[in-house]
């Protein structure tokens, strides 16, 4: 995850990065430390379990939980992962320069694991994306 994302990331023996460069995808901010990233669910596990995960079988669940394929898993600084917990975007909201990218992440998640959506969360995705290019 950390190598995937990151830039001229360095790992040791145990293929753990050591050292390089992570923009976080919720406040913009450059990362150096390793161990100063958080790896976010983007959709938040409480939030899916509400929004229809609670009707999937648990090899579903693990496949949510541990998907690196979607915009699911993402590096993070940790003040922002605290803030955002398990809150949707009606709730709560990145910088806003990445209200953008973070909202069609979202949805991507959203509508890949056909999860529901409140009309709350709605609203608050389309005044997001109101600011794509």
């Amino acid at each position: 995850m950390l190598a995937r994302d990151g830039q001229n990331v360095r790992s040791n023996n145990a293929c753990e990065p050591t050292s390089g460069t992570w923009t976080s995808v919720y406040s913009g901010q450059q990362l150096t430390d390793p161990s100063a990233i958080d790896i976010d669910h983007m959709v938040p596990l409480a939030n899916a379990w509400r929004s229809g995960a609670n009707k999937w079988d648990d090899q579903r669940r693990e496949q949510f939980a541990n998907d690196m394929e979607l915009p699911q898993l993402v590096a993070v600084d940790a003040s922002s992962n605290r803030s955002k917990g398990d809150q949707d975007p009606s709730q709560w909201k990145p910088e806003r320069a990445n209200w953008c990218s973070y909202a069609t992440s979202w949805i991507t998640v959203k509508r890949s694991y056909d999860l529901t959506v409140t009309e709350p969360e709605k609203k608050a995705l389309q005044e997001m994306l109101a600011t794509c290019g």
